[in-house]
């Protein structure tokens, strides 16, 4: 019984000693400074100008794009429409709420503001759309 517990424990103690030696280069490693930290950081740079992806994706960014316009173009029964935001501005300024009113008024500034951009990016897509199409990728 007893020359049981002593192998048992000389086992132990081999292999805690394998474990320590072999923890020790890596413990090495991991502690010593890395002579270019942003050498890892770094992404490449991009090898083209993601032509293939664009084509790929245009149904869903027209789709997107257009019911975004949609909805910004809808009447005051339409959340997120210009039209209702515009009614909420007027409500807040009757109820005498002037702060909400400030804020409403900025979102409706943004909305307002975001209508041409949008419709900027349906014209460009129109002509990524023909592109793709000549390119056979559409």
């Amino acid at each position: 019984m007893l020359a049981n517990r002593r192998t048992a424990a000389a086992i132990g103690a081999v292999a805690l000693a394998g474990a320590l030696l072999s923890a020790g280069p890596a413990l090495a490693d991991s502690t010593a400074p890395s002579a270019a930290p942003s050498a890892k950081a770094s992404k490449p740079a991009p090898k083209g100008d993601g032509a293939k992806s664009i084509c790929k994706r245009l149904p869903k960014t027209e789709s997107r794009i257009g019911t975004a316009l949609n909805r910004l173009n809808g009447d005051a029964t339409v959340p997120g429409s210009i039209a209702r935001l515009e009614q909420r501005v007027n409500e807040a300024k009757s109820a005498g709420h002037t702060e909400v009113q400030n804020y409403l008024n900025d979102r409706l500034t943004f909305r307002k503001n975001l209508v041409p951009t949008l419709q900027k990016r349906q014209e460009d897509l129109k002509a990524v759309s023909t592109w793709c199409g000549a390119q056979g990728s559409k």
